[in-house]
């Protein structure tokens, strides 16, 4: 089994670029930059794609250009077009759940109130895609989520997320084999620097 899309979630537009909820975007930023590929808007797809090829996989990039909430509207219609199952599918997102410095790797699960990734969810029909979650920590109330994420973190918590967003560069060749042991030790294990 290997990854033929990574997606990374976050919100279109300057208004939004340095916010705790694009984390996705930033990854999916990095990694495309690593593996050399160019974005080019699809709308088609409702989204900005590259493609490129790793260790003889085809791999497509995606970062949606529709709001979170509605990332399925972009997903979907990609996955489908390329015949990419659930489980080929990686997703990159912010994590309030795991402090700032954070990242786990999993396939399957809830949405846990994620609503880009209740959106893919329904798109797909499926929950059987691989999560890649960047912690950005959380506000302490659920009522405070939707302002929490939608600003920019002290810098303090912005180095850390770029810190994961590096480690996540540095391992982007090996994230079309996402369920390889070792990787995902990788990544569950990952500790900031001091």
């Amino acid at each position: 089994m290997s990854i033929k899309l990574i997606v990374g979630l976050g919100n279109p537009g300057q208004k939004y670029d340095t916010t705790r909820h694009n984390a996705g975007f930033w990854a999916v930023d990095a990694i495309a930059a690593t593996l050399g590929g160019q974005w080019a808007e699809e709308r088609k797809f409702k989204g900005a794609v590259t493609r490129v090829m790793v260790d003889g996989v085809d791999l497509r990039l995606l970062r949606p250009d529709t709001f979170m909430n509605r990332s399925g509207q972009s997903v979907g219609p990609l996955a489908q077009f390329f015949k990419i199952a659930p489980e080929e599918i990686l997703v990159i997102h912010d994590e309030l759940d795991l402090p700032p410095g954070r990242m786990r790797l999993k396939c399957g699960g809830g949405h846990g109130g994620h609503n880009g990734l209740k959106d893919i969810q329904a798109a797909l029909g499926s929950a059987d895609f691989w999560r890649l979650r960047i912690g950005v920590g959380h506000p302490g109330h659920r009522d405070a989520v939707v302002g929490y994420v939608l600003t920019n973190p002290p810098p303090d918590e912005r180095r850390l997320i770029e810190d994961v967003v590096i480690e996540v560069r540095h391992l982007a060749p090996k994230l079309v084999q996402a369920d390889d042991s070792a990787l995902m030790q990788a990544i569950n294990s990952y500790r900031p620097s001091a």
